[in-house]
């Protein structure tokens, strides 16, 4: 066979396999980003259950800090109705003390004691609005009793609640240490948050404090898929934190949260991945992933991994032994 036969060849095998792979691709299948981010097959149950303790866990950490909130809104107002109880008791107290003596004065009573018309018409005037006067000192405290009443049962239901919104906490733990078993799970002391990591714009929350559904509807800027506004607001906080090296976000694959536009990978170089090799790589990774777990809160981080360990907000730092050690890369998913 001549050189220039075999090019032809060569060139026709390359139209047949193109055209293959043009027939058998998945119709409104994503682009894939110019530096795919790492395959990360962990255990479906992990990703599962981490995704679920972590939602339960948002609710029940913001229905208690809802709860706490009210609570000492509650307190202020039962010290304030049990301060105008005290207020009051000693005026009812003197009140109750002269009627037990005279007995309610009255215009008849009045007209016993008087010697003229007009003294009896002035004395029956005045003493009716005193009358009044002690009428309404009742009536206050009266109100200020059933005040006091409901702000205490009211407090007590709020105690209810925050023992209940506990229980739920210690039982996702529970779960959380199980499911984060499978990957080593050993606790930490340690971590990776420091002090001086900048502080976030949160992301907006429901008006009971709780994280809102959100779907994959923003386009992701490091990729031609999409992510959640939640996403896109983490991403955006942290690059203005100084975190500009390369990131990929979604991918169409996994079992992780990445289908769902609601992780990214941070890269610790500019391009593409590949394991820390040197200081400035490895503080780029600490300080990342210090930052994001300072910002948790704000910006509903539902966990980070970075370097064989893994932060989960109800369980703290473990050991992360799973398929991808992340010593490449930070792994953030939201909520």
């Amino acid at each position: 066979m001549t050189a220039a036969l075999r090019r032809l060849c060569a060139f026709a095998m390359a139209v047949v396999a193109g055209a293959v792979l043009f027939v058998t691709a998945p119709s409104g299948a994503q682009a894939a980003p110019a530096d795919p981010t790492p395959a990360e097959d962990g255990p479906a149950l992990l990703s599962e259950v981490l995704t679920a303790t972590g939602k339960r866990y948002a609710q029940a950490k913001a229905a208690l800090d809802k709860s706490r909130n009210r609570q000492l809104q509650l307190s202020l107002e039962l010290r304030q109705a049990e301060d105008r109880l005290e207020e009051l008791a000693p005026q009812i107290g003197e009140l109750a003390a002269a009627s037990y003596r005279t007995g309610k004065l009255t215009a008849v009573s009045a007209l016993l004691n008087t010697a003229s018309r007009d003294e009896f018409m002035a004395r029956a005037t005045v003493l009716t609005e005193l009358n009044m006067v002690n009428d309404r000192k009742v009536a206050e405290l009266t109100a200020a009793r059933e005040k006091a009443a409901r702000a205490k049962a009211a407090l007590d239901a709020e105690v209810a609640e925050e023992r209940k919104q506990l229980a739920v906490i210690a039982r996702q733990k529970s779960e959380a240490d199980k499911a984060l078993a499978l990957v080593g799970g050993t606790k930490l002391t340690g971590g990776f948050v420091a002090a001086t990591s900048p502080v976030a714009k949160a992301a907006p929350r429901n008006s009971d404090g709780s994280w809102p559904d959100e779907s994959c509807s923003i386009n992701d800027p490091t990729t031609s898929g999409c992510i959640t506004p939640r996403t896109l607001n983490a991403y955006n906080e942290a690059r203005k934190a100084g975190f500009r090296r390369f990131v990929g976000c979604y991918r169409p694959g996994g079992p992780f949260e990445h289908p769902k536009g609601r992780a990214c990978d941070w890269s610790l170089l500019n391009s593409g991945f590949a394991n820390a090799r040197t200081d400035d790589q490895r503080l780029y990774g600490n300080n990342l992933t210090a930052f994001l777990v300072r910002n948790a809160e704000r910006l509903g981080i539902l966990y980070v991994i970075w370097y064989r360990q893994i932060w989960f907000p109800v369980t703290g730092w473990s050991t992360y032994t799973g398929p991808q050690d992340h010593k490449d890369h930070v792994h953030m998913s939201m909520v």
